[in-house]
């Protein structure tokens, strides 16, 4: 049993099984799904067209194989901006004085519709205010689907109809989605992106 570097190019990535679609350069009628990739590379690396290098545990059998580096192709698969880090962006408004009766959670996407948050991104840096004409309400976010009293919480306020404000760094589920509760009371909540975590 021969291991085996190939050399490929990325046609997809799939950041729920963490696996991608490739088309080896050495046979280009070969496209490889379902590959296994590095988990040191974020979601944001794994742009289409981008070069990559594929080891292959047994060279006779395609399948057992791992994604082990990825690298530009010319210009194509250089994410913007670079991936690794966390980059800060022009503060964009996601909820804007969205009530919020108590007891109910909101769901919002942090990508797309012109948000500058670029899919496969793991967290977000935010900053959101909120007002409750009830004493001791709160806001609770979490990454979708998570306990809220495990992750984020704003308030609870002490002087009705008054504003609390609160920041931090919050994961997102694998769709970018964050959950957004309000409790002890009717919370009218705004809430900014201001970067990302990759």
């Amino acid at each position: 049993m021969a291991q085996l570097v190939k050399r490929g190019i990325i046609q997809s990535f799939d950041s729920t099984t963490y696996t991608a679609s490739v088309l080896l350069l050495e046979a280009t009628s070969t496209v490889l799904a379902g590959v296994p990739c590095s988990t040191t590379f974020d979601g944001t690396s794994m742009q289409s067209g981008a070069l990559c290098a594929v080891l292959f545990f047994d060279e006779h059998n395609l399948n057992d194989a791992v994604i082990l580096a990825i690298y530009p192709n010319g210009s194509q698969g250089v994410p913007t901006p670079p991936p690794g880090r966390v980059t800060f962006t022009t503060p964009f408004l996601l909820v804007n004085a969205v009530t919020i009766a108590s007891g109910i959670t909101n769901q919002y996407t942090v990508w797309g519709g012109g948000s500058p948050v670029p899919s496969g991104i793991t967290g977000i840096l935010y900053k959101a205010f909120f007002t409750s004409p009830t004493v001791a309400a709160l806001v609770q976010l979490a990454p979708h689907g998570g306990t809220l009293a495990t992750y984020h919480a704003i308030g609870a306020i002490e002087v009705a109809s008054a504003t609390i404000n609160g920041s931090g760094v919050l994961a997102v589920d694998s769709g970018g989605k964050i959950d957004v509760a309000a409790h002890g009371g009717n919370c009218t909540v705004t809430l900014y992106l201001l970067g990302y975590v990759e």
